[in-house]
């Protein structure tokens, strides 16, 4: 990766591998970010198609463009929208697809994106910069609901108190940046010495619901499994419980004696070769703390048509669900 990049790439030779080889095969970055995946498949003699739905990764992608050439191209866009991105930019099918859910590092870092309680600045979370924010939700949601959100999409188990913290504080002045919600966040629920933030988890939970995340995640997976050659590769690197469980079920959802899926014959699956989870090295913890959470799944494509989009039996939240029937 470029040394100016601000992100270092989470599991890069697992993922390597688990797409391997890459010399002549055509792979498609879903989530391009800051370009470290990108330019690793690009070394490895790849053609690579980067995809992003943040503006902001563009000079990265330009980067790339300098460097490559026509072996990559990047493409504005959401990867849950894979399938008809491909079919506008005739890049289908392919034989690789990875993706790397959630925020990214440099996301993060930027406080002017207000994604992270460590830094203050407006309470936003767009991936997009477009839409509503995470503000739009505390300031204009009834208590319920948001409630709801923390609770579902962030397994905050104190979200009543928080939305009723949030609801009360709004009626006298709507909260506008990080630094005031998590500190409403921390005074309403204190701080334990040497634990994890207390506005971590309903920070995660807003981001989650103001950019649709599980729901963006479940039609990627959908999409990349119609896009892949037989023999192609999705492999998919996650960092929360429950996008590891949604992946996981994805690949297989017919596992004997699951209650969450009706029972399938096995070679009616249209993967094979699936993958265990794969989690960071203690090296890479040492040299990069934030891959503690993450986790590689992958598999491999083989000849059963791909099946059409459903979340029965993939564990996705409650308040996440409501995406796909509205």
């Amino acid at each position: 990766m470029a040394q100016n990049s601000p992100h270092i790439s989470v599991l890069l030779g697992e993922v390597i591998r688990s797409i391997a080889p890459l010399q002549g095969r055509h792979v498609v970055d879903g989530t391009f970010g800051a370009g470290g995946y990108s330019r690793a498949f690009l070394q490895a003699g790849a053609k690579v198609t980067g995809i992003d739905r943040d503006p902001n990764v563009r000079p990265y992608a330009q980067q790339l463009n300098d460097e490559f050439g026509d072996a990559f191209s990047f493409v504005q866009g959401r990867f849950a929208d894979l399938e008809s991105l491909a079919a506008d930019n005739d890049f289908a099918p392919v034989d690789a697809v990875v993706l790397d859910i959630g925020v990214s590092s440099m996301q993060l870092d930027e406080g002017a994106r207000g994604f992270s309680f460590m830094r203050d600045g407006p309470l936003d979370m767009r991936m997009e910069q477009s839409g509503e924010s995470a503000a739009d939700i505390v300031n204009e949601r009834d208590e319920r609901e948001i409630s709801d959100i923390l609770f579902e999409l962030g397994e905050e188990r104190r979200a009543r108190q928080i939305a009723s913290a949030i609801v009360a504080q709004r009626a006298e002045k709507p909260l506008e940046t990080t630094a005031e919600l998590s500190e409403l966040i921390e005074e309403k629920l204190g701080r334990k010495p040497g634990g994890s933030h207390p506005a971590t988890k309903s920070f995660q939970a807003l981001r989650i619901a103001v950019n649709a995340e599980y729901g963006q995640l479940v039609r990627g997976l959908f999409a990349a499994e119609k896009l892949l050659v037989a023999g192609g590769v999705l492999s998919v690197v996650s960092f929360h419980s429950v996008e590891d469980r949604i992946v996981k079920r994805f690949f297989k959802p017919q596992e004997k004696g699951s209650r969450h899926a009706p029972m399938q014959v096995q070679n009616q699956l249209p993967w094979t070769n699936i993958s265990k989870a794969i989690r960071a090295s203690k090296d890479e913890l040492d040299r990069n703390p934030r891959a503690r959470s993450a986790t590689l799944r992958f598999a491999t494509r083989n000849e059963v048509p791909a099946r059409d989009l459903s979340i029965e039996g993939l564990g996705v939240p409650g308040y996440a669900r409501r995406e796909f029937v509205s």
